[in-house]
C-alpha cells in the first residue's frame, strides 16, 4: 500500500511545488522511482475476459489507462493496443488486438457504480469508441480534478510527484505496443500507469478535503 505524503511535506512551507508553481522536471527526477509490484494479468484470449471483468466489477474504484502504438509518419494511424484496469490488489492488461472490446469490457466502461480514473480520458475514450461504440460512465479525469483544486502539474508523472512524492518511469511510452509479445518492461510500465491513476484518485480526494 502506498503511503500518501501530504503536499509540501518536508519542504519550505512558504513554497509548495505543484501548488504555488509548477514542479520542474529536475525536481521530479530527484524523487524516488516507484512501479507496481503486485500481480499483473495479461488478457489475450476471449475466454479470459469474463472472469477478469467479474473481478473488476467487484471493485469500487479502478485505475484506467490505454496504450497505443506510436505513429511516426503523417497519416499513419493505430488503434488502442492495450486497455489497463487496476484494483488495489491486481492489474489487468487487455490486449485489444487479440480480444477486441467485447460486451463484458464495454459493460464495465458503462457501469456508473464503478469509478474509472486516469489522465486525459477524453482521448482514450474517443479512441476506444472507434473500436466499438459505448456510453462511458463513472469516469474521473485526474487532470481536470487537479486543475479544479489549482494544482499546476496535470500529467500522470507530475501528479505522482506532487501528491505521492515519487516518480514513475515513462521510458516505455513510445514503444511498440502492437508487438506480438510484450516485454516485461512494457507490462510493468502499463500496469504502473493504471495503478498510479488509482492511487492519485484517493490522494486528490484527501487533498481536496484539506
Amino acid at each position: 500500500m502506498t503511503q500518501h505524503v501530504q503536499p509540501g511535506a518536508g519542504r519550505n512551507p512558504e513554497e509548495r511545488p505543484g501548488f504555488d508553481r509548477r514542479m520542474t522536471r529536475d525536481e521530479i527526477n530527484g524523487l524516488p522511482l516507484k512501479r507496481w509490484q503486485g500481480p499483473i494479468h495479461v488478457i489475450s484470449e476471449h475466454n479470459q475476459v469474463p472472469p477478469a471483468v467479474a473481478r473488476l466489477q467487484a471493485a469500487a474504484v479502478l485505475g484506467f489507462d490505454t496504450e497505443t502504438r506510436p505513429s511516426f509518419k503523417k497519416g499513419q494511424y493505430y488503434p488502442p493496443a492495450l486497455l489497463q484496469l487496476a484494483t488495489g490488489e491486481e492489474v489487468f492488461l487487455f490486449r485489444l488486438a487479440c480480444v477486441g472490446l467485447p460486451d463484458p469490457l464495454r459493460d464495465i466502461l458503462e457501469n456508473s457504480a464503478v469509478i474509472k480514473t486516469g489522465v486525459s480520458l477524453g482521448y482514450d475514450l474517443r479512441e476506444l469508441k472507434k473500436m466499438s461504440p459505448f456510453t462511458g460512465q463513472g469516469f474521473v479525469d485526474l487532470g481536470q480534478e487537479a486543475k479544479r483544486i489549482r494544482i499546476k502539474n496535470h500529467g500522470l508523472r507530475g501528479l505522482c510527484a506532487v501528491l505521492l512524492n515519487f516518480r514513475i518511469s515513462k521510458s516505455a511510452q513510445t514503444s511498440n505496443w502492437g508487438r506480438k509479445k510484450l516485454t516485461e518492461a512494457q507490462i510493468r510500465y502499463a500496469a504502473t500507469d493504471a495503478w498510479a491513476g488509482r492511487e492519485l484518485y484517493f490522494a486528490l480526494q484527501q487533498t481536496d478535503l484539506n
